[in-house]
């Protein structure tokens, strides 16, 4: 007979060291059910620990140069994508996601997060003016700002911890960084990575824990001036009153509604195969997937029986499986939350046109008891449903009809949320116009997700406060100061 299976054990990571907990909370494996992993239970006294060798790294990280701190940026990249495949395997397993979704997002962007900030680090440029009548010169620096807080989400779990980390060590500072308590392993493993990179003890630390805990010592620490924060509207709320008493540096990217608006004059060969994966990517689980689709009325019965037959191609199975294009949601209790969306909107007098309760869902052996759900569209939602108001977060669209662009511009607007958009037309002007008037920090038109790391991510009304991007990020990870010399 087997024995038990071994539980991987993760320790926190402070000060260059791996470091024991005296508790501990289960990690579920979401594709099969079963607890696979023991992540720390961390609270005040390891966050106090963590900020103390923060602290005593500061003085030495902050006053490398932008090139020492790029180069050794760009090794742990080399580290990370000379590991892709252990890293890709892991992710999956912690999140649920497919191997191939890691494989090919996930990973690669977490060592590309390192490169784009250790090259932009390089290109950062300071204001000078002078005031000749006064005999005065006035001229800008940038300092980092000290100890940064990084706390991020499940959905993309070192992808987003990375795009925290990077820019926050490119610009000179330490670093306590929490990742969601449900994907804690790729962390970990990077953690074994950054003395072979070249990064001292203290600079970056990791901590692991709830939310309650582990990030509430991390938030309401005097000596962590800057909190970047990705994750639920709700809990950014309790941030910024936690951080209020301290005027804590924010950056806080927070959930979406995102509509995807299809014109008459779309081209529906790239725009249905698009709002498909902009509907179902990941299991929905990315706060830019797209969960209300309003479509104009010449094209909408079209629209819909092509759209329901594409997402009933989308198979939902093991993440192992090269075949499937959606793994299992990252918990059970996420799972009900997601499916109780869809019994209201059934209660509701919507219809469910595929997926959850229509389709049958067809599983290996060892995945009966996992998280999974098939890709659901409903239709004939009402506005003012909480399907099409709250972010659901899984695989589920809502489809709309909609008449006019002023109607559905008003319509589409009319969430709290306002973090990306599409819009589908091939009329430029009216791209433009549409484009101009949606509450979105994002607008793609005529295609999802394509982005340049250059530019601002980030969104308006309560999808949060702040932007990222090299010129936004390092403005967020530094203080600017005002010289003036007199000659």
């Amino acid at each position: 007979m087997a024995g038990p299976k071994t539980l991987l054990v993760l320790e926190n990571f402070i000060n260059g060291k791996f470091l024991p907990c005296s508790s501990y909370i289960d990690s579920y494996d979401p594709s099969t059910g079963d607890v696979y992993c023991k992540v720390p239970d961390s609270g005040k006294e390891e966050v106090d620990a963590a900020v103390t060798a923060a602290r005593d790294a500061f003085p030495g990280w902050s006053s490398k140069s932008p090139q020492e701190r790029s180069q050794i940026m760009n090794k742990l990249a080399d580290l990370i994508e000379s590991d892709l495949e252990a890293f890709a395997h892991a992710e999956s397993k912690d999140q649920g996601k497919t191997v191939t979704f890691a494989r090919t997002v996930d990973i690669p962007r977490a060592a590309y997060n390192f490169r784009f900030f250790a090259s932009s680090i390089l290109h950062h440029t300071t204001e000078c003016t002078q005031m000749d009548h006064m005999g005065c010169m006035h001229y800008t620096t940038r300092t980092p700002v000290g100890i940064a807080g990084l706390i991020s989400p499940w959905n993309l779990p070192l992808y987003l911890l990375t795009w925290k980390i990077a820019p926050a060590i490119a610009s000179g500072n330490t670093v306590i960084a929490k990742p969601s308590e449900m994907t804690s392993v790729t962390a970990w493993m990077m953690c074994k990575l950054l003395g072979k990179a070249g990064i001292p003890p203290g600079v970056v630390n990791i901590v692991f824990g709830t939310g309650p805990k582990a990030g509430e010592a991390i938030v309401s620490h005097p000596d962590v001036p800057l909190i970047s924060f990705t994750g639920s509207t709700l809990t950014a709320q309790h941030i910024r009153e936690r951080s209020a008493p301290y005027c804590k540096k924010l950056s806080l990217e927070l959930g979406g509604k995102n509509p995807a608006i299809i014109f008459e004059d779309a081209d529906l060969d790239q725009c249905i195969p698009t709002t498909v994966r902009s509907s179902f990517a990941n299991q929905g689980e990315i706060c830019l997937c797209t969960s209300r689709i309003f479509v104009q009325r010449g094209i909408y019965n079209e629209f819909l029986k092509t759209f329901v037959e594409e997402a009933r191609k989308w198979k939902a199975g093991s993440p192992s499986d090269p075949t499937a294009c959606m793994g299992a949601l990252i918990s059970k209790e996420h799972l009900e939350k997601v499916k109780n969306y869809i019994k209201t909107a059934r209660a509701e007098g919507a219809r469910i046109l595929c997926g959850e309760g229509v389709d049958s869902m067809d599983l290996p052996t060892g995945n009966q008891n996992g998280y999974f759900m098939l890709p659901t569209v409903i239709a004939e939602v009402k506005d003012e449903s909480s399907c099409m108001q709250e972010e659901i977060f899984g695989p589920v669209t809502c489809v709309a009809l909609f008449d006019t662009e002023e109607e559905v511009i008003k319509r589409a607007n009319g969430v709290k949320y306002g973090l990306a958009a599409t819009v589908w037309s091939s009329n430029v002007g009216r791209v433009h116009r549409v484009a101009k008037r949606l509450q979105a920090g994002l607008v793609w038109t005529n295609c999802w997700l394509i982005r340049d790391l250059n530019l601002p991510f980030g969104g308006m009304k309560a999808s949060g406060i702040g932007r990222e991007g090299a010129k936004e990020s390092y403005e967020f990870f530094t203080e600017v100061k005002t010289i003036t010399i007199k000659h």
